[in-house]
């Protein structure tokens, strides 16, 4: 999750390279002609306009940068030339990628006439990913990773091993500093590449990287190439830390570890790999795991060269085409399904099911929200072939798993008929769309979903106070009573029997199961608001896995926010600050003590012992919130709900199938998981009341 206020965000979206002056226009007429026109040449339109290349200049953003380095060494592991990559988060905060790949290429480059590495550094759209005899499969999409990374580094250094040289170079916001030049020997028969960078401080606000997010993506990585060893190191003073990622057994076993807190029904996960033509001849490689578990949801994760494809496409399709008519064959060659017994549909083939689908695709053509959609028509019948026959192979010989499967198939149809029907009892008229809201929920005047918000709030008297501090115009209040159900422990008829939970779907407007639309919502914003103790977080837990269990598209379109509420108030005299978190709060203290215009210091004055409910010896006093409650609606709107004033956190999913194991984890029926999970991170837990 990101951290943003909502003014500030203009302004990192804003924040770009200043313009060297003779490219600014001082006119101030009004004319237009060929003088205003700029034209950024090599890197420049990069460190103008970040976003475009990295998505955005916040902590995703930040990480997209290792990526980029890190795909470029991927795609020599797919080409079949690296096998080890390593990444380490240095102690001056860069970050330094190495592989064993061929290396980049340092002979001069004929169209350029200068070094084929400074050209692969500084030109966009340059490498080796056009030209499919070099590589027949890559990760990036558009060939320009390593140089925009190039581009919005402070620094980069780049060393070549290659034909028994080392070769380097180093670049300051993406210029070279001199030619490419050798170094030093290497030893003959190895061969690499090593970048060394650090993010720009003009660029980006936070350069720190995160251990556990790089991590997760080396993780993912090593499941989905398992012929490739991927490590990270932390050599941050008193952060060391490193860890190694290697799985002989593929996506099998990422599925094993996806599912590690859901008992499997079967002996193990079904295993499908082929290779067909597409239109053009070219070769698609496709590869399947998956099993069922004991649960209710479905969860299927999908990639195209590496490419968490979130928005699904035609591979996607095809796999889930493959499986209903596979499983629907089998149950009828075998007479599982009795006469009078409820249809099965595909929807009940899927359910506690957990699958990744890999394919590798020569020319992929991308499309969606995000630009995570495969759209290469071909791919469907390839993928709906290659696994439909080897997964009815399995099923007759695998007859007892095959019957434990269409069993459970079975009992999902059950529950979906339930559902159907608990749906027609709430509806009233219609009960999950806007013509039928329900009667706590404070709706706002305008009915325009990109400027609506909805508060969801934790307690009566919080609602109340947010109901009469919030602008009417825009704002929606809907107070929920205390810890609504676990949804990851219930089916759809029974989560729909809950009145909290119905009230949220139908407050949200996009329903639920079949008939959920996120075209419907009714809120651009759906802000989360629960006290910071240990009840508001288990409440905010529980909120989300609804979210991400049953509405998870709508936090992948970025309408799910979380509220940031301040925990302490400080005071001296007339003047009121307020807190967020430990930090801010003793960053505020030091700043007062400091300011010789409101306070005189005592000659050597010792460090003060920060106390609540008291007044410090700086003259401070510091005041605790415990709740939402405490706060009378002016309060609550200056602090927590004004959207020039505010923090909110926005909800993302940087990697989807660690998000689906975590929810897992801490809302299953497993204890010792959550029991090391919660041993593991309890050092990042704060500011709650234990």
């Amino acid at each position: 999750m990101a951290k943003a206020n909502d003014e500030e965000k203009g302004k990192l979206k804003n924040n770009k390279t200043k313009l060297p002056e003779s490219k600014q226009s001082t006119k101030s007429n009004g004319s237009y002609t060929a003088d205003d026109i700029t034209v950024l040449k090599g890197l420049d339109p990069v460190r103008q306009r970040p976003a475009m290349y990295i998505g955005d200049i916040s902590t995703r953003g930040l990480h997209h940068l290792v990526y980029e380095v890190v795909d470029n060494s991927i795609d020599e592991a797919l080409a079949g030339y690296a096998h080890k990559i390593s990444v380490s988060v240095n102690k001056n905060g860069s970050v330094t990628v190495i592989d064993d790949g061929r290396g980049i290429p340092t002979d001069i480059h004929p169209g350029e006439k200068r070094s084929a590495l400074e050209v692969v550094m500084t030109v966009l759209h340059a490498g080796g990913k056009f030209d499919k005899n070099t590589y027949k499969v890559s990760g990036g999409l558009h060939g320009v990773g390593v140089s925009v990374v190039n581009a919005l580094s402070e620094f980069l250094e780049v060393e070549v091993s290659r034909e028994g040289k080392l070769w380097s170079q180093k670049y300051v916001c993406g210029k070279p500093q001199a030619d490419v030049k050798i170094t030093g020997k290497s030893d003959p028969k190895k061969t690499g590449t090593k970048v060394t960078f650090l993010p720009d401080a003009q660029i980006f606000k936070n350069r720190i990287f995160k251990f556990e997010t790089i991590a997760e993506r080396l993780r993912e990585l090593a499941f989905l190439n398992p012929d490739v060893e991927l490590n990270i190191l932390d050599l941050r003073t008193g952060q060391e830390q490193e860890e190694k990622f290697h799985f002989k057994g593929g996506l099998a076993e990422f599925v094993k570890y996806i599912d590690a807190t859901r008992p499997s029904i079967m002996k193990k996960p079904v295993y499908s790999k082929g290779q067909a033509k597409d239109e053009g001849n070219r070769l698609v490689e496709v590869e399947v795991a998956f099993q069922y578990n004991n649960q209710f949801n479905e969860n299927i994760f999908t990639y195209v060269n590496n490419i968490n494809t979130l928005e699904g496409g035609t591979h996607l399709v095809g796999f889930k085409s493959a499986l209903t008519r596979a499983m629907n064959s089998y149950a009828s060659k075998n007479n599982l399904v009795k006469e009078n017994s409820v249809q099965l549909t595909g929807d009940d083939f899927r359910e506690g099911l957990t699958a990744v689908l890999s394919v590798k695709v020569q020319e992929p053509q991308f499309e969606g929200q995000t630009k995570t959609k495969l759209g290469n028509s071909e791919i469907k019948g390839i993928v709906e072939t290659i696994v439909g026959d080897q997964l009815a192979t399995w099923l007759d010989e695998n007859p007892s798993d095959g019957k434990k499967i269409i069993e459970k198939c079975l009992r999902a149809a059950e529950a979906r008929e339930a559902a159907r029907k608990a749906r027609d009892l709430t509806r009233r008229k219609s009960s999950l769309e806007s013509s039928s809201l329900p009667g706590k929920l404070a709706d706002c005047s305008i009915n325009d979903p990109e400027h609506c918000e909805l508060y969801i709030v934790e307690g009566d008297s919080a609602g109340g106070s947010a109901k009469q501090g919030r602008d009417r115009q825009f704002q929606a209040i809907l107070p929920i009573k205390g810890k609504i159900l676990n949804v990851e422990k219930a089916r759809l008829h029974k989560i729909l029997e809950n009145e909290e939970i119905r009230a949220i779907f139908t407050a949200i407007g996009t329903g639920v199961g079949e008939d959920f639309d996120p075209a419907k919502i009714r809120y651009g914003k759906i802000i989360l608001m629960c006290d910071a103790d240990v009840d508001g977080s288990h409440i905010r837990t529980l909120l989300l896995t609804l979210f991400f269990r049953y509405m998870k598209e709508i936090i992948e379109l970025g309408h799910v926010y979380i509220a940031q509420p301040p925990l302490y108030k400080l005071k001296r005299g007339r003047q009121e600050l307020y807190a967020y978190d430990d930090d801010e709060r003793d960053e505020i203290i030091n700043r007062l003590k400091n300011d010789k215009k409101i306070i005189k210091e005592s000659p050597g004055e010792q460090p003060e012992e920060i106390a609540e409910g008291t007044v410090s010896p700086s003259g401070v006093q510091i005041s605790r919130f415990k709740g939402l409650g405490e706060m009378n609606p002016e309060l609550l709107w200056s602090t927590t709900m004004n959207p020039n004033t505010r923090t909110v956190l926005q909800v993302t999913i940087e990697n989807a199938a660690d998000a689906d194991r975590t929810f897992s984890i801490l809302m299953g029926d497993e204890v010792e998981p959550r029991r090391a999970f919660i041993e593991k991170n309890a050092k990042y837990v704060r500011n709650l009341d234990v």
